[in-house]
């Protein structure tokens, strides 16, 4: 009986990860790719017009929104959201099935990191189903959160949980480490020189981005008052608001301009 039950979990998790590693599944995963390369050039443009003085939304949900506003941009959302999922799934079968051969600290390192990656992809999939079905993008979970007992706290250690992903992208592009995720024999050699070096840059920008997303979260959990708007992009706002912010938010746009272009080169060129 016992050996019994073994062979059908062993059967269940086979079919589980071939459905994972299938062909369907990696060719949305690559849509879901270009999905979010997309929205980092929305929200570097975001960013750039916020240092310019717009003072449109220069956050995640902003620029799902500002490509919601067409017919048009709302059907993009939809299929971005199937990408999206397709990516999540693709990224889960890593933690669950990939990373064998490696050293089990190793292992553990880039399960984690691939468990945080599939949350950021399925919280953009909700986001951007919510937005294309209608839903409203104003409110915010900051502030959701700081209104439980104990939020301001919960708030402070997310931002720190964020300035520590950030230094974890800054240290991966600059040592290479998404090399790891790509066939380069799929590109020709320049392109290849090309996304490689837009992957160094935009991991690196990506990470200072999120360094300072982190440090803004907590900045609104040690000073939350109820009155004052709150999130990441009113923390934008101010950052723009002081002396040398829109300089700041322009370097912080063209490197995530770069990352969004090195998430289209990934799509490309990402192993099978």
């Amino acid at each position: 009986m016992s050996e019994s039950r073994s062979a059908t979990v062993e059967s269940a998790a086979d079919t589980a990860e071939d459905l994972a590693e299938s062909q369907p599944v990696r060719v949305l995963g690559r849509l879901g790719l270009v999905a979010y390369g997309a929205v980092n050039l929305v929200i570097a443009s975001l960013a750039a017009q916020v240092a310019f003085g717009d003072a449109e939304r220069a956050d995640k949900t902003g620029a799902l929104a500002t490509v919601a506003e067409t017919a048009a941009g709302r059907v993009a959302l939809w299929v971005a959201v199937v990408g999206l999922a397709a990516l999540t799934l693709w990224t889960l079968a890593e933690v669950v099935f990939g990373h064998r051969g490696l050293p089990t600290g190793r292992r553990v390192l880039r399960s984690a990191i691939d468990l945080a990656e599939a949350g950021l992809f399925a919280a953009l999939a909700v986001s951007a189903a919510k937005i294309a079905a209608g839903g409203s993008s104003q409110g915010s979970v900051l502030t959701t959160v700081l209104g439980w007992p104990g939020g301001q706290w919960l708030v402070g250690a997310a931002g720190v949980g964020v300035a520590v992903l950030a230094g974890f992208a800054v240290w991966r592009g600059v040592r290479g480490g998404f090399r790891r995720d790509l066939d380069l024999s799929r590109c020709g050699p320049r392109l290849g020189r090309l996304g490689v070096l837009a992957g160094h840059v935009g991991w690196v920008a990506l990470g200072l981005a999120y360094l300072t997303a982190g440090v803004l979260t907590v900045r609104t959990a040690v000073r939350y008052d109820p009155a004052q708007p709150v999130g990441l992009d009113a923390g934008v706002k101010t950052l723009g608001a002081q002396p040398y912010g829109p300089a700041l938010l322009l370097v912080l746009a063209a490197g995530l301009a770069v990352f969004g272009l090195y998430c289209l080169f990934d799509a490309r060129c990402r192993k099978r």
